[in-house]
């Protein structure tokens, strides 16, 4: 076939600079060339647009005006499902976009023979409804894996974990969670927590509160006091990791907790602790613990699913509690922002220790929800093997040789 391996040359709508410049990397890189990026869509062989733009709306209409025969392609973190509509998830993935960019290019060969225009009315309504009225339930949304319009199966095997006694969960802060099978990606929007509900927000709070006011303040609840030091970031608590284990998941009455919750100030220089020193607790160690034991293999409300997550920085393991594949996620996450569930299929690794490490990192600070286009736009690379020789091993050979 004439030009079979020419690549194809995409046209990119609503997408910003890095966005761009994301794109261009995608496709010379893990594409292995297969496309690539022209300036003026007049050019292009195929248009494709970012969805969840803002001005994704006009962007549409604008092409459907035009009369363009050319194939398009649309990118969203909502399922967009259209006759004649090629479409692919956020963040996307390799093999997804090569087989798309395949479809795109037969129906490109049809279209020069049977001119025949895309009508994308259907979608744009759908898109705009989305970005106008967002839904702010996670929950009523259903997770799906689409590509080109087929829902691609999940490989439930990779998400089993292996055994072998390092993998085993031996730590009680990991539960099942009820009514939800944590190996069906599907389910997983539905497999989060809202830590207010918990004695974890409470603290949260209460902390917060103390560093705006610069003030020592005592916590009063219906549970155990807890003094606030926000100058030295510690708080003192007559409880063991056992009492707080076991309170931290009792789901608490709001209207009941927000009755009983005090905020007193106190006189740091009269406070004893009656002389229990090792009550004191480093707040950001006291957190990640409490978020764990509270999210007990869910994640934070806040968090989106859909979307990837970022790590800040590298979290110091040496005073924290240190949960399964810890390190393994950390160091995935701190290359760049991916999806939980991209994490745990990445590592085959049960999503529960994803979703238990990123509350608690969450909780410190450390993680939150990845906010720029670009992060959302492509999947990120997975693990590659290190081809390359130690230095040891390099003069261990040059020995050998002489």
């Amino acid at each position: 076939m004439e030009n079979s391996k020419k690549p194809l040359k995409l046209a990119l709508h609503g997408m910003d600079s890095r966005s761009t410049k994301t794109m261009m990397l995608f496709l010379q890189g893990p594409c292995k060339g297969i496309a690539h990026v022209v300036l003026n869509p007049e050019d292009a062989d195929i248009d494709v647009f970012d969805g969840d733009a803002p001005d994704s709306k006009i962007l549409l209409e604008k092409y459907i005006h035009d009369g363009n025969p050319k194939p398009a392609i649309i990118l969203s973190l909502w399922d967009v499902q259209q006759e004649g509509i090629l479409y692919l998830r956020k963040p996307v993935r390799t093999d997804d976009m090569v087989r798309t960019l395949s479809v795109a290019k037969k129906s490109l060969a049809k279209t020069k023979k049977t001119t025949t225009q895309i009508d994308l009315p259907a979608v744009i309504q759908k898109i705009s409804e989305k970005i106008e009225h967002p839904i702010d339930e996670p929950e009523k949304q259903e997770l799906k894996t689409y590509a080109a319009g087929e829902q691609k199966p999940f490989d439930k095997a990779k998400h089993q974990i292996k055994n072998g006694a390092g993998d085993k969960i031996t730590d009680g802060y990991i539960g099942d969670i009820e009514d939800i099978d944590v190996n069906d990606p599907k389910q997983f929007i539905n497999a989060h927590y809202d830590p207010r509900d918990f004695f974890q927000g409470t603290v949260q709070t209460a902390y917060s509160n103390s560093k705006e006011a610069n003030q020592v303040l005592l916590l009063k609840s219906d549970w155990k006091p807890v003094t606030l030091f926000p100058r030295t970031k510690e708080l003192w608590i007559d409880a063991g990791d056992q009492e707080l284990k076991e309170f931290a998941g009792i789901r608490l009455k709001r209207k009941t907790m927000a009755a009983d919750i005090q905020l007193v100030p106190i006189d740091p220089g009269i406070f004893s602790g009656g002389g229990s020193l090792y009550k004191f607790h480093d707040m950001e160690a006291f957190l990640w613990k409490l978020a764990c034991w509270t999210s007990k293999g869910r994640y934070p409300k806040d968090i989106d699913i859909r979307k990837p997550v970022y790590l800040r920085n590298w979290p110091n393991f040496t005073r924290l509690l240190n949960t399964p594949h810890a390190l393994r996620i950390a160091a995935l996450l701190i290359k760049g922002p991916r999806t939980m569930a991209d994490i745990a299929e990445t590592l085959q690794i049960k999503p529960q220790y994803v979703f238990v490490f990123i509350s608690a990192a969450y909780a410190v600070g450390l993680s939150g929800q990845a906010r720029r286009a670009s992060d959302m736009l492509v999947q990120a690379l997975g693990l590659q093997p290190n081809r390359s020789k130690s230095l040891m091993s390099r003069i261990i050979r040059r020995l050998r040789v002489n």
